[in-house]
């Protein structure tokens, strides 16, 4: 049976790295309600909550005519916390909205990696929840985006060699 962790008041919320270019760790990591949790995610996953969570709130905005959610990155601490010990690494990340709390919520669920002969319907992956605001959902946005960023100029060079004959 999987673990099931809900922070109904995050105090912060981050995505960062460890380790060297091009064999980078990504992390999402919260704190909140006395509990500091990190969750290894994808560099991909890292884009799309950048992505997907920027796109979300401009949407909300539009529709909702919801105030201004813009964070002052400057006086904001993205740094990762430690201790870094991972909870689990990520499958899926979900992002939802309550309009009623005006909250957006963070759902991440466990990789689960099956043994051989392992009934799928006996493997309960561990979920993390998280409850934030509009304006820690885009504060995490930008600094997903520019974590990613800070990588290599080209994946594409992640340690291999790229002339084999001059």
């Amino acid at each position: 049976m999987g673990l099931e962790i809900e922070l109904d008041s995050v105090d912060f919320i981050t995505i960062g790295t460890v380790g060297p270019k091009g064999r980078r760790v990504f992390y999402l990591q919260a704190g909140g309600q006395g509990r500091l949790l990190s969750l290894i995610i994808e560099k991909e996953q890292a884009i799309a909550i950048g992505e997907t969570s920027r796109d979300m709130l401009d949407e909300l905005k539009r529709n909702l005519s919801l105030s201004n959610d813009m964070p002052d990155m400057s006086r904001m601490d993205m740094e990762l916390r430690d201790p870094i010990e991972a909870l689990f690494r990520v499958s899926r990340i979900g992002l939802g909205y309550n309009e009623e709390r005006d909250r957006v919520l963070v759902v991440a669920e466990e990789l689960v990696v099956l043994q051989e002969g392992q009934d799928p319907s006996r493997v309960s992956p561990s979920v993390v929840r998280l409850w934030i605001t509009r304006t820690q959902m885009r504060a995490l946005s930008l600094r997903a985006l520019d974590v990613v960023k800070q990588g290599r100029p080209n994946p594409a060079h992640n340690g291999r060699v790229l002339n084999y004959w001059t």
